[in-house]
């Protein structure tokens, strides 16, 4: 990705090889009470059968297949963050017509132009640092170089409580902060929010 100043993370897409990686910041949990990161990729019937270890093979099916689904930051040999980035058909379920994430445009939702970031999980050690920046930074690069014209976030206005589970979701300030704009608003405090990107 962009280049580095001494001591920042490095920001890689989530290919098959770092996979080790990706396990050991997910843990045995598998984050987010074993979501492993499906929760928009899946139907709602199917998450609720699903146990962690079908999620985990799921998820792991879908790196080994590509192309990336996300970002790792890596530091010390060591995953420290995740953000889950790609066209809105990847993501399905964040399209649905009853999410606060559903596009403007249904068209929006098989546009392979139109790229959302959609999860984050920062290893606790790591948090509090502009981690998530950094990521979305990466992931706006990231994006324009793989002909993305638009990324959409759907972020959460941050809570007094730093470690809500709502924060998966990312934080209106990193958005804000990025050159994100607000599009729509259909629940208080969880706006769809929309960045237009620069043609390589």
């Amino acid at each position: 990705m962009a280049g580095l100043q001494a001591g920042e993370p490095e920001i890689v897409p989530l290919t098959p090889e770092r996979w080790p990686l990706f396990e050991d910041l997910f843990g045995k949990q598998g984050a987010c009470y074993g979501c492993w990161c499906t929760h928009f990729r899946l139907r709602p019937a199917i998450r609720r059968e699903n146990d962690r270890q079908r999620n985990k093979d799921f998820i792991h099916a879908r790196i080994e297949a590509g192309p990336p689904p996300g970002l790792l930051a890596i530091d010390g040999g060591q995953a420290i963050g995740w953000m889950q980035i790609g066209p809105r058909a990847d993501v399905p379920e964040w399209n649905n017509a009853g999410r606060v994430s559903a596009p403007v445009d249904p068209g929006d939702a098989a546009d392979a132009s139109v790229w959302a970031i959609s999860c984050f999980f920062i290893r606790t050690k790591a948090r509090g640092k502009g981690l998530s920046h950094r990521l979305v930074a990466a992931g706006i690069d990231f994006a324009t170089r793989s002909g993305a014209r638009w990324l959409e976030a759907c972020p959460i206005d941050q809570s007094r409580d730093s470690r809500s589970i709502g924060l998966f979701v990312g934080s209106t300030r990193v958005f804000e902060k990025a050159g994100f704009s607000e599009v729509a608003v259909r629940k208080p405090g969880r706006p769809l929010m929309r960045i237009e990107l620069a043609g390589v």
